[in-house]
């Protein structure tokens, strides 16, 4: 199986901080992945490091075949769909949602002199239509609410029929109907066969999409347990990388969790 993402022996320092330490971490074609870890733990780190974003002050990250440090980035980051909440500062508020996802194919936050053809215009409505938010195309970006927005950039992080997919907290400020409705299409996403490798950062068991296949969890900025989802999510794995008593439980398809005496 090839592999999309590896990370070698890694540690991010930043001034006297260390971020992420030691990781090693290897993230198959065709896997789903689900990373969590408390405040802290250096979870948007690694997705900074996985989406090219930023280098490593030491050891060695290759994405989709090409070391880091080695490749001209501007080519591979088409390949890598991104959405995050520290994108929104990037993207004009007067921006059509739109032109908010079609600009994605030119890796560009705001339309200026590209040019788009229809192929271009119909894959953004298709991909706007598979998130809800078709009715919403001529709307401005800044208009949007909290839960349009974050469907809008996974929309945006698809465009460019990317090899890998990096969510980092979609699910952060929904109220409970839109977590649901957001976890409802993260599930179709999990389970297409033809759909991207597909990293998910979440701060909760219960928004883990039922398709997702593997588990890292940290602490510290160190890897407290990596592997298979049935293996790593147990109570004890919890409550080492949380720090308390967590106890957790499957049931039709979704995680669910609470605090217990133990830990």
């Amino acid at each position: 199986m090839t592999n999309v993402v590896r990370m070698t022996g890694v540690s991010v320092r930043r001034g006297a901080s260390l971020l992420l330490q030691d990781i090693d971490l290897v993230v198959s074609e065709g896997e789903r992945w689900a990373v969590m870890g408390p405040n802290g733990a250096g979870k948007t780190t690694l997705m900074q490091l996985a989406s090219g974003r930023m280098f490593p002050t030491i050891g060695e990250v290759e994405l989709l075949g090409e070391v880091m440090g080695t490749v001209d980035l501007a080519e591979l980051k088409p390949r890598i769909g991104w959405a995050s909440s520290a994108m929104l500062a990037d993207i004009p508020a007067g921006e059509s949602v739109l032109d908010v996802v079609m600009t994605s194919a030119w890796g560009v936050s705001g339309r200026w002199r590209e040019e788009y053809d229809e192929s271009d215009r119909l894959r953004a409505l298709a991909l706007l239509a598979t998130w809800g938010m078709d009715a919403l195309a001529r709307r401005t970006f800044g208009t949007l609410s909290e839960g349009e927005r974050k469907r809008a950039l996974i929309a945006r992080a698809l465009m460019s029929d990317p090899e890998l997919v990096l969510l980092d907290e979609p699910g952060a400020g929904l109220d409970l109907g839109g977590r649901e409705d957001l976890v409802e299409r993260m599930d179709r996403l999990a389970l297409d066969p033809d759909a991207p490798t597909q990293v998910v950062v979440t701060h909760h068991v219960e928004e883990i999409p039922s398709g997702f296949t593997h588990l890292l969890l940290l602490r510290g900025g160190r890897i407290v347990a990596r592997g298979p989802i049935s293996e790593v999510m147990t109570d004890v794995n919890l409550t080492l990388a949380f720090g308390m008593g967590i106890g957790v439980r499957y049931d039709a398809g979704r995680w669910f969790a609470r605090r217990t005496a133990a830990g």
